[in-house]
């Protein structure tokens, strides 16, 4: 079809295991533990949730679970395994990713289904989609600008289930020319090798970096997830931050919250030093719409603070973080201390931080896990911290680098959910229930902003948004896309 590397088309019985898995992930036997949460169901999530949060109301949590999102259908949570100074262990919410990654490190549940997540996710959450009303004439495909890995497993899972070819499109930032466009009445097309334009009526979107600039808040073309969610939270931690403020309130009568770090939005660059100050000298300063561990700093000392500082950031706005690290050296905030659990200790002493990825979906019954895994920082989480410390190295999980080459990966810091690793996170079945009841919560939040973004005709409010989100350098952005 097309002479455009950019663009590939993925044909029906093409998935090969081999290509959409980490080399270990294939043989490795998903943990008895995990496989049983995973096969536990709503109902009984919910019963026992219940049981161990009696100020829970229970027709609240099965609520929250059988809940279906109407923009943000699939996404990622991650989550930190935290106590207090009281004992008081949560997993509480970093942020929610709503392009996430997570299929190619999730261990099979059934062995001879080696398609596994990738066709779960397709056929419970994006076929649904092909059945609205309304959809222009047009192919399928699948949107991508990183994790080839995983995208052209999604591309082929989805070609097997509707047999049909998939097109499988790059659409990286700053592009001059894309093979891509959004037509005048709100349709993709992809562009063919002739130079014609194809219509799209339905795409998977792992378009990660920005996609508000490429892409329209809403499109006549189904899109999963649309852009709006990445607006509202999925891809801006600056809303996610109120989102879960503005759901909290809704959720106070039902004794559920959102667990997540105190979180400072709308701060200027200078005024990032106050808060850092104000938080006792330890904070984590974001840039709100970075992805992929980029634009996070986390501050310890003047050194650290003085480095981001002399930044050039491309927006205008930040958010300030309550920091999670040791009991020694978290950040100080209204509610206390939090600081990491962490791993079990190796053999030589050594206890690193390390996150959960917790990936969901939705179908028109609710919410369903789809994949876990875990990641840890690079080195041992110390209990002191000397003056020169590089915090980041202790903080970090993200495995994804960003290189003058484009991303690599670090996968040797990565957790699977297997036999062998899954025993070194401490964790236990009623730790992942919370878990996914915290993923749920935080992803309906950014939902409901979602739909506070979008009028009763379909239209994007962007003066709206720009009173909840001033920052004009990505509100100008944003709408020139929208229009």
């Amino acid at each position: 079809m097309s002479s455009d590397p950019r663009v590939r088309v993925i044909l029906p019985d093409s998935f090969h295991a081999q290509t959409h898995y980490y080399p270990r992930v294939p043989n490795a036997r998903l943990h008895p533990l995990v496989r049983y949460f995973l096969g536990l169901g709503n109902q009984r999530v919910a019963e026992r949730y219940c049981h161990l949060h009696p100020e829970a109301k229970p027709e609240a949590v099965h609520s929250a679970l059988a809940h279906s999102p109407t923009y943000l259908r699939w996404a990622g949570a991650d989550l930190f395994h935290t106590t207090t100074d009281e004992g008081i262990r949560r997993n509480v919410v970093v942020e929610v990713n709503s392009s996430p990654s997570g299929q190619k490190s999730m261990p099979l549940r059934e062995e001879e289904q080696d398609q596994g997540g990738y066709r779960e996710l397709m056929e419970r959450t994006f076929l649904p989609l092909l059945r609205r009303r309304g959809l222009p004439e047009g192919r399928l495909a699948v949107l991508w600008d990183k994790n080839e890995m995983e995208v052209t497993g999604y591309a082929a899972a989805l070609a097997d289930l509707t047999g049909e070819a998939v097109l499988l499109v790059y659409l990286p930032p700053d592009d001059a020319d894309p093979p891509f466009r959004v037509s005048a009445d709100q349709v993709l097309e992809v562009r063919d090798g002739e130079g014609a334009w194809i219509p799209l009526r339905a795409a998977f979107r792992y378009v990660t970096q920005r996609p508000w600039t490429r892409i329209p808040p809403l499109t006549r073309t189904a899109v999963l997830n649309p852009v709006v969610a990445c607006l509202a939270g999925g891809r801006n931690k600056l809303l996610a931050a109120k989102a879960y403020d503005f759901h909290n309130a809704r959720l106070a009568p039902s004794g559920l919250a959102i667990h997540a770090p105190e979180t400072i939005w709308d701060v200027s660059k200078a005024q990032v030093p106050l808060w850092v100050a104000r938080m006792g000298g330890s904070a984590v300063v974001k840039d709100p719409y970075s992805n992929a561990g980029q634009g996070v700093y986390t501050i310890t000392s003047q050194q650290e603070l003085d480095a981001f500082m002399a930044t050039e950031p491309r927006y205008d706005r930040f958010i300030v973080q309550a920091l999670v690290g040791n009991a020694r050296w978290s950040s100080l905030t209204r509610g206390g201390r939090m600081y990491h659990v962490g791993t079990v200790p190796d053999k030589k002493g050594n206890i690193y931080v390390a996150d959960l990825r917790f990936m969901v979906g939705a179908d028109p019954s609710g919410f369903y896990p789809i994949a876990l895994y875990s990641r840890r920082a690079r080195a041992p989480l110390s209990t002191l911290l000397a003056p020169d410390a590089d915090s980041w190295s202790m903080l970090g999980t993200n495995l994804s680098v960003q290189t003058d080459n484009g991303w690599v990966t670090e996968p040797e810091r990565l957790l699977l959910m297997d036999s062998r690793d899954f025993n070194q996170l401490g964790l236990g079945l009623d730790d992942l229930t919370e878990a996914y009841l915290q993923t749920v919560l935080a992803i309906t939040a950014i939902d409901e902003l979602a739909k506070e973004l979008i009028t009763k005709k379909g239209r994007f409010r962007g003066r709206f948004f720009r009173s909840i989100n001033p920052d004009d350098a990505l509100v100008d952005e944003v709408l020139d896309c929208a229009e």
